[in-house]
């Protein structure tokens, strides 16, 4: 395996939601979410909560070669509950969720999970790619932001906006009808997009969080193609950095409307070919 990872938190100083890791013939990568600032009923945090449920993940995927991945995501997400439901109150509608990618390569098959607006970018031996994101959060969310998008990003006005959609948002989360993400309750699992792809059709496997796809779906300054060129020429890193010039390009979302300025951004890119 040829894995290159690069993460850098939203400001500097602050905390990485984002969790990601490898393994022989397994990746992950998860972005937890939350409401900043905000009381989640968790005594440990976002970040604690994607890190530890990204490390169970990557076990049960490795140890258990013949689990669907689906099983694998609701047994970590019962672990996890089963390490903090005695002091954490796991039935607070803010309770610490994360969005999670998950592939594992057995046997000529590369199975993927993806749950949340996180996104695999598959490339085929001619580099052609394929992005797979679960786009439920995005279709909920076009509904309810609009007041957020049309307040500069960062001011008293955006924030006030921005904790009404996110309330509105959670009031939705694991419902028929809103979107499906990892949290306290094992049943997500079961709606989390998956499939498989021959591994010998396959060039390279990337793993991204939202805050590291922004130059494509929100941005629109890039492509897939355009992505993959970096990430195999210059790798995560450089990725990272287009990202974070073209966020400090326009501070305050005027260009971009966004609920955060800047955001985690994590990429694994792992390269098949020889």
């Amino acid at each position: 395996m040829r894995v290159a990872l690069g993460s850098l938190p939203a400001e500097h100083g602050q905390e990485n939601e984002d969790f990601a890791a490898v393994a022989p013939g397994a990746a992950v990568l998860l972005d937890g979410a939350g409401v900043a600032g905000a009381e989640t009923g968790c005594t440990h945090g976002i970040a604690w909560f994607s890190s530890t449920l990204g490390g169970l993940l990557l076990r049960s995927l490795t140890a258990r070669p013949a689990r669907p991945l689906a099983e694998c995501l609701a047994e970590s997400i019962r672990l996890v509950r089963s390490l903090h439901e005695g002091s954490c109150d796991l039935s607070h509608r803010a309770s610490p969720t994360s969005t999670v990618v998950a592939v594992r390569a057995d046997a000529g098959v590369l199975e993927y999970l993806v749950l949340g607006d996180s996104t695999l970018l598959l490339a085929d031996t001619e580099d052609k790619p394929a992005a797979f994101t679960d786009r439920r959060l995005d279709d909920v969310g076009k509904r309810l932001r609009g007041p957020v998008d049309d307040l500069p990003t960062g001011s008293p006005e955006h924030a006030a906006a921005l904790a009404e959609y996110r309330d509105a948002l959670t009031g939705l989360r694991n419902r028929p009808g809103g979107f499906w993400i990892a949290g306290p309750d094992p049943r997500a699992a079961e709606h989390a997009l998956t499939g498989a792809v021959p591994l010998e059709s396959l060039a390279s496997v990337t793993l991204l969080s939202d805050g590291a796809t922004r130059l494509v779906d929100r941005f629109e300054l890039s492509d897939w193609e355009k992505t993959l060129t970096v990430l195999g020429s210059s790798g995560p890193d450089e990725l990272i950095r287009r990202v974070r010039d073209a966020e400090d390009g326009d501070p305050d979302g005027r260009r971009w409307p966004r609920g955060k300025a800047h955001d985690d951004a994590t990429v694994l890119h792992w390269s098949l070919l020889p």
